[in-house]
């Protein structure tokens, strides 16, 4: 019964962001297309962080107590993270790399709200059976993890739309009064 749940959850969820993606893709069709330029170097870390605690240690943990160990609740849980973070990569790739619209900036924002829910609706999946406390943790670290992952996201707004930044408060109040 609850997979089936999951099931339609997620689908619903994946139909309203694409849907969402198609209609602001239309809406911004003459925006100028998007190219990322130079990233800053603090990147590569950012990216292998979240390579590291946002996929590997997932999957490590989702080999070990969900297929190994046959919890199924642990596997049903992850299972529909990845397939929700491989539906993200794919519409990110597709919106950026084929038709170069800067549609694929909102993507994260649609993805990453939704899978912090996926993360927290596991916590009650899995529930509190003392030898799921590392899963119960990975989970909450997840939580953690993704969230400061979306912080980080939105302060990249402005470089990623190239907005004019005023370099002091005067620059500012000189343009108030004109």
């Amino acid at each position: 019964m609850i997979m089936l749940y999951l099931f339609l959850e997620n689908l619903l969820f994946f139909v309203i962001a694409t849907l969402f993606t198609i209609v602001v893709g239309w809406a911004w069709r003459h925006a100028k297309p998007m190219n990322l330029g130079e990233l800053p170097g603090w990147t590569k870390i950012w990216f292998g962080t979240m390579q590291i605690g946002g996929i590997l240690l997932p999957l490590v943990v989702m080999l070990l107590w969900g297929v190994v160990w046959g919890n199924s609740s642990v596997l049903t849980v992850l299972l529909w993270y990845f397939i929700i973070l491989g539906l993200q990569i794919l519409s990110e790739t597709i919106t950026l790399r084929k038709f170069h619209s800067v549609t694929w900036v909102m993507v994260p924002y649609l993805y990453l709200p939704y899978r912090i829910w996926q993360l927290y609706e596991g916590l009650t999946l899995v529930g509190s059976q003392p030898e799921l406390m590392w899963v119960r943790n990975l989970l909450l670290f997840e939580i953690v993890l993704w969230t400061g992952n979306y912080a980080l996201d939105v302060s990249q707004l402005p470089r990623l739309f190239r907005w004019e930044v005023q370099e002091n408060a005067e620059e500012i109040s000189a343009t108030k009064k004109f």
